[in-house]
């Protein structure tokens, strides 16, 4: 009695966990469906049902491949190629079935296949649609987040920037004057592309992200004297005091906000330089590489119309003007800056045109030879200038134009048609004079034509053609040009290997001096006007211009004397024993046929 009693209730027991577990498939939250191998369903589950009825045809669930054959037809295609007598066919299948969960968002299921035994598959199905909808948003955001960053630096890029100033810009709009404002600070590397081209590009790389953790650095010791935070390598996306931020090649930009005076803004500047100032470590060498900042005032935010592209232009402009006045250190932006950035464009814009319409003409200024007898030697050279002749501005003087040409990079091309026509007018005064023909042509060289790789191959292509005897030929570099770099220097010994002569122009206002004239390839040192001015008035002139020539002298070098306006100048620089002498005195610059002219006159004389 006993036994039967203890096999009841083991039954009941059995019965009970079996009802539980069909409960707990009732209830379960996700579809859970029992097939036989071929797919043929032997339970299912209410969720399943509800999961899988959308995709079947008809209402039929009798068979699970059937119902997906058309989301997801790689399910039968598995588990037929199934081998093993158990295990997991295939985990957490993604498949999308084109109905919705969600307003506009489309429903997504969850399929895993599992291989009970030989004879029974088992499916788990859920709804996966808002786990894929958060995973796409997080993917989202790392693509804005990735569209807004750096890559080499990790600093938020130029995007990220602008963003941030147009919220800065929009609140100063909207508030009164008096309050807390911001600063823009645009810096460029100076002679970064020297350095780039000397280190390698990895090697400038490295620069670059050194140079975006010192401006972060100096930004963070800034904002944490005043209680503010920086952010920078944090989500570029978020809001915050200050920024810096990546915007170009070798170009940052810093965003300062809560300043109360213009004078932070200059004290956050100067701290940035002296940041810079210091060498950087690049691949075991001292790197300096310094660079010039332009400050942009938010409180001026009238004047760029509140739009943050018009900003970093305007900020951008005062860099450059930083640029012009020697590199190293920061200009603030002020409105007249702009106007004359506007006329430099319209200047670069009508300068193109001149080149394709030939508007540009070559001048002739003659050099002189102050022989030691007294006598004047009027064929010793002359020197080819370049001019400008507008239609309707009439001539324009090259201070206006040779600047722009420089930063547009149109030197070249000019440079190329002086070389060119001066050589063709030497030779035709040749033909037309004869023996009182100059017998030398002096050409400016500019820093474009020295960085073209293949220049001296051009220069020598020129001679061929039009028969320019390279002796003949005097190219003038300025003095601190000459003395800049290897590359220059490297260039300069090339042109001499021509047969070309090599002049120093300007001597006096650049970076060499006496004692490091004879490190230069040069045959010629031209003084420049600013001693010969003053040559019959000043004593210290003299004694420079003294100097000079001795120390030419005794390097085998001729001197020439420039702008000699008065009889008093000549004598004081011919009494100094200068070779040869150029200015108004003798004549001002003309084209080629009053040269021939003026040289006949010379000689009738």
């Amino acid at each position: 009695m006993k036994t039967l009693h203890s096999e009841a209730a083991m039954q009941v027991e059995q019965i009970d966990a079996y009802e539980a577990l069909v409960q707990f498939l009732y209830r379960a939250p996700i579809g859970l469906v029992q097939t036989d191998l071929a797919g043929t369903v032997d339970m299912l589950n209410p969720m399943a049902s509800n999961l899988l009825m959308p995709l079947a045809r008809d209402g039929a669930l009798d068979n699970l491949f059937a119902v997906l054959e058309a989301v997801a037809p790689q399910v039968r295609q598995m588990a037929d190629a199934f081998d093993e007598p158990s295990g997991v066919v295939c985990d957490a299948l993604r498949v999308p079935v084109g109905g919705e969960s969600a307003p506009g968002a489309p429903q997504v299921l969850s399929i895993s296949l599992m291989k009970l035994d030989a004879e029974r598959l088992m499916a788990a199905i859920t709804d996966a649609t808002f786990d894929a909808q958060r995973e796409q948003e997080t993917l989202r955001r790392r693509l804005r987040s990735a569209a807004r960053t750096d890559a080499l630096t990790r600093l938020p890029n130029r995007a990220a920037a602008r963003d941030q100033l147009q919220g800065l810009l929009e609140r100063s709009a909207g508030t009164e004057r008096g309050g807390d404002s911001f600063a823009l600070l645009f810096l460029n590397c100076d002679r970064f592309r020297q350095i780039n081209d000397t280190l390698g590009q990895s090697a400038g790389d490295r620069l670059l992200a050194s140079i975006g953790d010192r401006l972060l650095t100096a930004l963070a010791d800034r904002m944490r004297a005043g209680g503010l935070a920086p952010h920078g390598r944090i989500d570029p996306s978020a809001g915050g005091a200050g920024l810096v931020a990546r915007v170009g090649g070798d170009e940052f930009v810093v965003l300062l906000d809560g300043l109360r005076h213009p004078d932070e803004a200059e004290r956050l500047a100067v701290r940035l330089l002296d940041a810079l100032a210091r060498p950087h470590e690049v691949d075991g060498a001292q790197v300096a590489c310094r660079a010039s900042i332009g400050v942009l005032w938010g409180a001026g935010a009238d004047s760029i119309a509140g739009d943050a592209d018009n900003a970093i232009r305007d900020a951008s402009i005062a860099m450059i003007e930083a640029k012009r006045a020697g590199g190293a250190r920061h200009v603030v932006f002020e409105r007249a800056l702009r106007e004359r950035a506007e006329r430099r464009a319209d200047i670069e814009s009508q300068l193109r045109l001149a080149l394709a319409e030939e508007q540009l003409f070559v001048v002739y200024q003659p050099v002189v030879g102050l022989n030691p007898n007294g006598s004047t030697d009027h064929s010793a050279g002359v020197e080819a200038l370049v001019r400008w002749q507008h239609p309707t501005r009439g001539l324009v003087p090259p201070f206006d134009f040779i600047g722009v040409a420089e930063e547009c990079g149109l030197i070249d091309q000019i440079g190329d048609f002086v070389l060119e026509r001066a050589c063709t007018d030497f030779m035709r005064w040749q033909a037309v004079l004869g023996l009182d023909a100059p017998r030398l042509m002096a050409v400016n060289l500019s820093r474009a034509q020295l960085a073209q790789p293949d220049w001296t191959a051009k220069v020598a292509a020129t001679l061929a053609r039009t028969r320019m005897p390279p002796a003949c030929l005097q190219l003038e570099v300025t003095e601190s040009l000459a003395a800049q770099d290897e590359h220059i220097q490297l260039r300069l010994h090339e042109l001499k290997a021509l047969g070309i002569k090599l002049a120093l122009d300007d001597f006096g206002t650049g970076y060499s001096s006496l004692s490091s004239l004879h490190l230069l390839p040069v045959d010629t040192v031209k003084i420049d006007r600013s001693f010969v001015c003053k040559a019959d008035t000043s004593h210290h002139h003299r004694v420079l211009i003294e100097a000079t020539v001795k120390v030419a002298q005794s390097l085998g070098m001729n001197t020439v004397a420039e702008g000699i306006e008065t009889a008093a100048q000549l004598d004081a620089v011919r009494a100094q024993h200068c070779a040869k002498g150029q200015g108004y005195l003798f004549s001002r610059p003309v084209v080629s046929d009053a040269l021939v002219d003026w040289i006949r006159e010379q000689r009738a004389a």
